[in-house]
């Protein structure tokens, strides 16, 4: 049976870096040259929605206006997303419905950063400059942010990724068992085969494979950012990349002649979030969002995991992907299906918002290189609180494009009570340690359970306290905690 002829199809996918410095360029430059990767100006000027990831290296009015006059489509109805790297997947998900109930015919998605430029700039006392819109034009129409921390976190300053997600990882060690320093070395040797992919992308902003010892073991060029994570298991954010992908109906892409051996289907998408304060999560080393939304996803899509050829687990953090890999039931050693098919945040590139973009649009293309292939997306955004799943195929599915919210399975999961003002003695759960640029350890963000099995999040500043954390194990210690949030080992 032929498809229904408003089931959704990727058509386009484009990517672009830039890696020569070129302090003229502004992400709105790198957006049009994905775009224009992506398709020809004949589909291009058929763009009825332009829809932009959020943008954190320069700030337009409505960038997606903007980038509608540039490819010639500037009647097209336009949208800026909120803050999280779960977006471009649910903006797929979003389009895709929106396709398949007539509301649009072709959206684009587009994202781009010029964060490495921005930086080389502020180094040397200039600013990046951009496309102007006039104060004339309104704001672009965007959902509300939401907020990734509390009143707790924010007291004790526990607010960067780079300190949430290795406390995360501390909890994955305890967890199972191991020793600091072999469960680093098992995480760097993860890492290490993300990098081997990497080097196999074109698209790949550094295309060097690194041996597992140079990325768990600091070094001078490698320095220890949060125990236990050196630089080089954080997402690569100095990177200038953009990304473009263009979804239509079966019926438009053929009226437009697009080639069939460029078309990818979504067959179905998944969105949910977990708790979005850290300290309600049952565990630090689990998510019920994941658990849920991504068994679901492959329910909606009629697949099996072992139906599935490819994956993508986003992968800001090593800790983001062992949790994935567990909810969802797949293994982390895998040769025949590596967990990325970029290389990851750290080296395929992290332009904040807009991974995933790229790693759908890697995904299209490794997808129509083997026909008959399924591949599965996973998007995480916050402290592994967002998130969005995809699964895409280049056969037309059966039963058209399905979707679903998967909220309010994931509400009824347990939680743990968070504690604002606690004051009195609990068991440490987990923790990391921020380290300076100078390698001095300069305080514990401490996760505490108390007597009644509630939590409290503190920060122990004592240095003596701060340093033995880098060398000893202290799950499990006992901590004093303060009711304004500071704390000391016992």
């Amino acid at each position: 049976m032929p498809p229904n002829p408003r089931t959704p199809v990727l058509v386009g996918y484009g990517q672009v870096n830039q890696h020569d410095e070129n302090p003229a360029a502004e992400p709105l430059d790198l957006m049009e040259a994905a775009a224009r990767g992506a398709a020809d100006a004949k589909v291009l000027e058929t763009v009825d929605a332009v829809r932009i990831v959020n943008l954190l290296s320069l700030r337009y009015r409505d960038p997606g206006l903007l980038l509608a006059q540039r490819i010639g489509a500037p009647d097209a109805a336009t949208r800026y997303t909120p803050i999280g790297g779960n977006v471009p997947q649910s903006l797929v998900n979003q389009a895709c419905l929106d396709i398949q109930q007539g509301r649009n015919d072709v959206v684009l998605i587009a994202g781009g950063e010029t964060w490495r430029t921005r930086n080389r700039l502020k180094a040397r006392g200039e600013r990046l400059t951009g496309t102007e819109q006039d104060a004339s034009v309104p704001m672009a129409p965007s959902d509300p942010e939401f907020e990734m921390a509390g009143p707790a976190e924010i007291r004790i300053g526990l607010v960067a990724p780079s300190f949430v997600y290795p406390m995360f990882e501390q909890a994955l060690r305890i967890e199972a068992g191991k020793s600091s320093d072999d469960h680093r070395r098992r995480i760097g040797a993860l890492w290490s085969r993300f990098s081997e992919v990497a080097q196999g992308n074109p698209h790949a902003w550094s295309r060097q494979a690194v041996a597992a010892e140079e990325i768990w073991q600091p070094g001078p060029s490698n320095r220890m950012i949060s125990w236990p994570y050196t630089k080089l298991m954080n997402s690569n954010n100095m990177v200038d990349q953009g990304a473009a992908l263009i979804l239509t109906s079966v019926e438009k892409a053929t009226a437009l002649r697009i080639p069939r051996e460029r078309w990818v289907f979504p067959y179905a998408g998944t969105d949910a979030h977990d708790t979005y304060l850290i300290g309600e999560r049952a565990s630090f080393a689990g998510s019920p969002a994941i658990r849920i939304a991504g068994r679901r996803v492959l329910e909606l899509a009629g697949r099996g995991l072992d139906d599935i050829d490819a994956v993508d687990v986003y992968s800001c953090f090593p800790s983001a992907v062992q949790v994935a890999a567990k909810e969802l039931g797949v293994g982390l050693e895998d040769p025949r299906r590596p967990l990325t098919v970029t290389g990851g945040l750290t080296f395929a590139g992290g332009p904040w918002n807009n991974y995933v973009s790229h790693s759908i649009a890697t995904m299209a293309e490794r997808l129509t290189a083997a026909p008959g292939q399924v591949g599965l997306i996973t998007a995480n955004g916050g402290y592994l609180s967002k998130h969005s799943f995809g699964v895409y195929g280049t056969e037309p599915p059966t039963d058209g494009f399905r979707w679903e919210d998967v909220q309010a399975a994931v509400d009824a999961e347990p939680t743990v009570t968070a504690e604002d003002s606690w004051s009195g003695t609990g068991t440490l759960e987990t923790w990391t340690t921020p380290v300076n640029r100078d390698g001095a350890a300069e305080k514990i963000f401490v996760a505490v359970r108390t007597p009644s099995g509630s939590r409290a999040l503190a920060v122990i500043t004592n240095p003596s306290q701060a340093e033995a954390s880098t060398r000893e194990d202290i799950a499990a210690a006992k901590v004093a905690v303060n009711a304004d949030g500071t704390a000391e080992l016992v």
